[in-house]
């Protein structure tokens, strides 16, 4: 086995620190700082885009076929759209959520001279005044409001608080750690799966793990809006692993339990020879695991291959119930996901051909096409049958 311990302790500590810094897309920098912090104390140099995407390379034994692995800090949110005349906010999402779940939530909006405190709440909010209208109204971002807990009776009132069309608005994840292992909150998608990336990197960092190659962990700030991972891969990286989160609800195979790899998502097909060394690894180091498809889904992944990347890419989840709503998970997963991480980065590189942008065909990969065998036997009428 190659999978590394990894400390639980450390990897929800990390993640309670997480929730508590806002991150909605746009709104990134002080987590980006917290992670890159992080990062260094682990005992690793950081760089960072323009933007504030993160990378860090823990050297291996060459540079060249490169891996990466990728989680994005930024999470769903919402932006003012408008200023109403009854001193409350419009909004429109950043990410897509829907609204159903944006009821009731408890907010910050950022403006250039402060932060306020707020809940988003319908149109239609109290019973005792609109009786069964309550239950009547639409859902949609069109039929929510935010209630600025300020002196706000008009639009009058907001402008002098320095409120403003496109503040952005931070969602409370609200979260609770169960004794039972299970966590609940909003944005574990992904808050989780950065916590999970750096529980790994500490792990190797204390084991002195050799790898084979460079390890690129990556941290992307724009994810949840599609740009994602599509200005951080170097031309050394070969492959990509997203690390993310899956979906558990009717007609889906992921699980709040061990490791959800995903074979495709709606972009397509994920790499094939990747993701068979994904699932061998987790057979390989007893690591519970199950496949799945995601229909309306995209991940870093995604954006990399459409920003032209030449990479094999890959997604590896810890499966949620709710997504993009009040999510729950359980830290089975979590470390699960972890343990997998060590045991990618460490494994030998099957693919020598992958050292090289391009090349002739030599060494380059195989499929299958052979037709699966089939045993005939005889029917009661003594005709033959075919069985799997």
């Amino acid at each position: 086995m190659t999978r590394l311990t990894i400390d639980s302790e450390y990897l929800m500590d990390t993640l309670e620190r997480l929730f508590e810094i806002p991150s909605p897309t746009g709104y990134t920098d002080t987590i980006v700082r917290f992670v890159s912090s992080e990062i260094e104390t682990l005992g690793l140099p950081v760089e960072m885009t323009r933007r504030g995407a993160i990378r860090a390379i823990r050297p291996g034994k060459t540079e060249r076929g490169a891996r990466a692995i990728v989680s994005h800090v930024d999470t769903l949110g919402a932006q003012v759209k408008g200023l109403k005349d009854n001193g409350r906010l419009s909004l429109v999402p950043i990410g897509h959520w829907s609204a159903r779940f944006a009821e009731g939530a408890r907010a910050n909006v950022f403006t250039e001279k402060g932060g306020y405190r707020g809940t988003i709440l319908p149109l239609k909010a109290s019973g005792h005044t609109f009786n069964d209208e309550v239950d009547n109204m639409p859902v949609g971002w069109d039929y929510v409001e935010m209630r600025v807990d300020a002196l706000a009776r008009d639009k009058n009132d907001l402008v002098r608080l320095g409120v403003d069309v496109g503040d952005i608005v931070a969602i409370d994840p609200m979260p609770e750690f169960l004794d039972n292992g299970f966590i609940v909150s909003r944005h574990l998608d992904n808050k989780a799966g950065v916590a999970v990336m750096l529980a790994a990197l500490k792990a190797m960092q204390e084991k002195k793990s050799k790898t084979p190659v460079d390890i690129h962990w990556l941290f992307t700030i724009a994810e949840e809006v599609g740009h994602g991972a599509s200005a951080i891969l170097t031309h050394d990286i070969a492959s990509m692993v997203s690390v993310d989160n899956g979906t558990t609800a009717p007609g889906q195979n992921s699980d709040e339990f061990g490791v959800t790899i995903a074979m495709a998502d709606q972009t397509g097909p994920f790499d094939y020879h990747l993701t068979k060394k994904l699932v061998e690894l987790c057979r390989e180091n007893d690591i519970r695991y199950q496949k799945d498809v995601f229909r309306y889904y995209r991940s870093d992944s995604a954006s990399a291959i459409e920003a032209g990347a030449d990479a094999r890419t890959a997604l590896i989840t810890f499966g949620v119930d709710a997504s993009h709503g009040y999510e729950r998970i359980h830290m089975h997963a979590l470390r699960s996901l972890a343990e997998l991480i060590t045991a990618y980065a460490a494994s030998p590189v099957m693919i020598k051909r992958d050292f090289e942008e391009t090349a002739d065909r030599t060494g380059f990969t195989r499929q299958s096409t052979r037709k699966a065998r089939q045993r005939l036997s005889p029917n009661v009428s003594g005709q033959m049958l075919k069985s799997d």
